[in-house]
């Protein structure tokens, strides 16, 4: 005999929040300094790169008289490559939390059969 449905709803909603509350112990270690400090990684993989193009334009700029502004240049130059820097950061970050949550979901799944065998 199945168990009424709202039963089943409601061990889903127990091992939602369980899952949650064990996440946050897990990542207790991932404080506010943890989100300031990717925050500033971001920041300065854009800064960075972006002041070196500057300098580097500006450089070629004295060395080399022409019609255009190599400091233009070198600035959106450094810009498109501290945003590349910068979005491969997050998308890292990102991947791993999700092989994190993935991780967490097969150890539980298995932790579920095994407690459904016993």
């Amino acid at each position: 005999m199945e168990p009424p449905r709202y039963q089943h709803d409601l061990s889903e909603q127990v091992a939602k929040k369980e899952r949650r509350k064990m996440r946050a112990r897990r990542d207790q270690d991932r404080s506010i300094w943890y989100g300031l400090g990717m925050f500033g990684l971001v920041g300065w993989s854009i800064a960075i790169p972006t002041l070196i193009g500057i300098a580097v334009g500006i450089w070629l700029d004295r060395m080399w008289r022409h019609d255009f502004s190599c400091t233009l240049m070198g600035l959106f130059a450094g810009l498109v490559v501290g945003c590349l820097i910068a979005w491969y950061w997050v998308k890292r970050e990102s991947l791993l939390e999700m092989d994190s949550n993935s991780n967490n979901k097969s150890h539980e799944a298995n932790e579920r059969s095994r407690g459904g065998q016993a």
